[in-house]
């Protein structure tokens, strides 16, 4: 029953080659990472558009504000790794070449698992716990056979062949997402004193922007789109007791883990609803919900797909309604400071990246037809964009 993540035969080159292959690319690096980067200047908060193709701009927005009082901003526009500047293309480059692509995946799991075991995050125990339980039983009631998958969504993700449709990619889920957040926060004592900080910031954000702009809407029915095993759902679920709160998400793996782990909880007085479905054509009435979330799903997307995703929202909101998006922050001081192996390994897992990075997020947003567009840095990797549908 268990998946495997596999190295295709005519990748499986002998150990003094795979050193060669990386060395060679080295020199390249160092050179490249190291050029002096165009730094930013003050500017006004609305000139947040993405740089032109090419370069690093030289413009600089006004400071995005950060929770908590913590400064988390680069002197960047974007890491000198993302978009389309020469070492973005170098490392496309690099990824382009099979086996050095096959080497470089590996690497990045062996990192994400090594690094998540380092923090105390029993990985491989709770993969197999997962993997060896009756989850396999809920793949029938959540599973919608007739759905037809994009097709960014059969690209490999995160050093799985099958992506997001491999029972181990799901059972690897919580674990990986634990590491994830102690990675953005690499000061926080604790795997759960990073948590804190990464998803108490998200919350207070959406909080904070209800608050000012929903127009003391009540918060009666929720969706998550993106929910892979219900990580997020279940914060906002907690958040709004008395909400219908629902979990959308791609891949029926995902949300055969999320159901599994859902049951062995505690009843809620509102259950959640888990829904296998293409967020950018949901099949969901319009003006059903008040608060639409997407929790670090965009930067797995090509712009295409998320602009698809926020017109989605916009459609599925009511007057007054919400939507919350959090994900990577080009201009976070962490991801502007990786080094060139880290970021050479996270970018072979993530082939839409570079998309992500180039997109002006508020723009589009803005463009769907929300207002009051606001952006907050929650932690030291993460934004959270906020915005809302007009009341009338």
């Amino acid at each position: 029953r268990q998946s495997c993540v596999r190295v295709e035969d005519d990748t499986r080159l002998p150990r003094r080659k795979k050193m060669s292959l990386l060395a060679a690319s080295s020199t390249a690096f160092s050179k490249l990472s190291h050029q002096s980067p165009l730094r930013r200047t003050s500017a006004s908060t609305d000139s947040r558009s993405p740089p032109p193709h090419g370069r690093v701009v030289v413009v600089r927005a006004s400071p995005v504000p950060a929770a908590n009082g913590v400064e988390l901003e680069g002197e960047l526009e974007l890491p000198r790794w993302a978009g389309e500047t020469s070492l973005s293309r170098f490392i496309g480059a690099l990824i382009s070449f099979k086996p050095l692509f096959s080497v470089m995946k590996l690497g990045a799991r062996q990192l994400l698992i090594g690094n998540a075991e380092k923090t105390n995050i029993p990985w491989r125990e709770m993969t197999n716990e997962i993997l060896n339980s009756d989850v396999y039983k809920e793949m029938e009631s959540v599973q919608n056979p007739s759905l037809v998958y994009p097709d960014y969504y059969l690209n490999p993700f995160h050093a799985y062949d099958e992506g997001n449709l491999s029972w181990l990619a799901a059972a690897e889920a919580e674990a990986a997402t634990m590491s994830i957040a102690k990675l953005a926060v690499p000061d926080a004592p604790t795997v759960d004193e990073a948590n804190k900080i990464v998803r108490g910031n998200w919350l207070k954000a959406i909080e904070n922007h209800l608050k000012q702009y929903s127009g003391n809407s009540e918060i009666n029915d929720i969706l998550d789109i993106g929910c892979s095993i219900g990580v997020s759902t279940r914060y906002l679920a907690e958040m709004f007791p008395s909400a219908n709160v629902t979990g959308l998400d791609l891949s029926p793996y995902f949300l055969s883990v999320a159901q599994y782990k859902e049951k062995k909880k505690a009843a809620r007085i509102k259950p959640i609803r888990w829904i296998h479905a293409n967020g950018e054509c949901t099949g969901l009435p319009s003006k059903s919900f008040d608060l639409v979330s997407l929790a670090y799903v965009l930067h797995e997307c090509p712009q295409r797909a998320t602009i698809g995703l926020v017109n989605e929202a916009f459609r599925l909101l009511r007057p007054g309604g919400t939507i919350a998006v959090t994900d990577n922050s080009y201009r976070s001081k962490n991801l502007q400071e990786l080094s060139a192996a880290k970021f050479t390994l996270l970018k072979s897992t993530e082939p839409f990246l570079d998309e992500y990075y180039l997109l002006d997020l508020e723009k589009t947003m803005r463009d769907a037809g929300f207002v009051s567009v606001r952006t907050i840095m929650t932690s030291p990797r993460h934004r959270t964009v906020t915005a809302t549908v007009p009341h009338c």
